[in-house]
């Protein structure tokens, strides 16, 4: 392939994922603002989808630290996979927080709560890099899909830490709302 055509490729493939994150970004948004209509009587199952999202969450910051082990010691195939299985349960996990926000109320961490300021300190840089992550982790896998593996170590160095960051922090934000998630 040349690289009038790659570079055709790539343009088109970034524009792809930013605007895909941005979609993302609103709908995240809109379903926190509550403006689409929700069901009069929300699905028992509803109060599920957090320990659902914590444990995907958990599954995931564990791929990502075995995706490492295995760059690490040359075992590319097994970091691929790895890492599409770790997509696709961060996808999986993305369509369960949209429905969660959707159908269920929001849930306030109390003021009288211990560890008020802890936890917000942690959902905010939580929400700002998973806000931001999206479109470095397209671009990582386009690139490493690609086999531009120079250019896919570069967008990494910043990607991993931030996405593991934000899959460890999910689980301790839920650990930390869960008791006052309404039953």
């Amino acid at each position: 392939m040349n690289t009038t055509s790659q570079a055709y490729k790539d343009k088109i493939f970034f524009r792809v994922a930013i605007t895909l994150s941005v979609v993302v970004f609103l709908a995240v948004i809109i379903l926190n603002r509550k403006v689409l209509p929700t069901p009069s009587i929300i699905p028992a199952w509803t109060y599920l989808l957090p320990l659902l999202n914590a444990i995907i969450n958990g599954t995931c910051s564990l791929l990502l630290l075995l995706s490492l082990y295995f760059i690490r010691h040359k075992n590319i195939e097994a970091h691929k996979n790895t890492n599409l299985i770790t997509f696709a349960l961060s996808s999986l996990f993305l369509i369960s927080y949209i429905l969660f926000h959707w159908l269920a109320p929001e849930t306030h961490y109390p003021i009288s709560a211990p560890f008020r300021t802890l936890y917000f300190i942690i959902l905010v840089s939580h929400i700002i890099l998973a806000a931001s992550v999206l479109p470095l982790i397209l671009i990582s896998f386009y690139r490493g899909l690609q086999m531009q593996v120079e250019l896919h170590k570069k967008v990494v160095r910043f990607a991993y830490p931030i996405w593991l960051y934000v899959t460890i922090t999910g689980v301790i934000v839920y650990i930390m709302i869960s008791p006052y998630y309404p039953l």
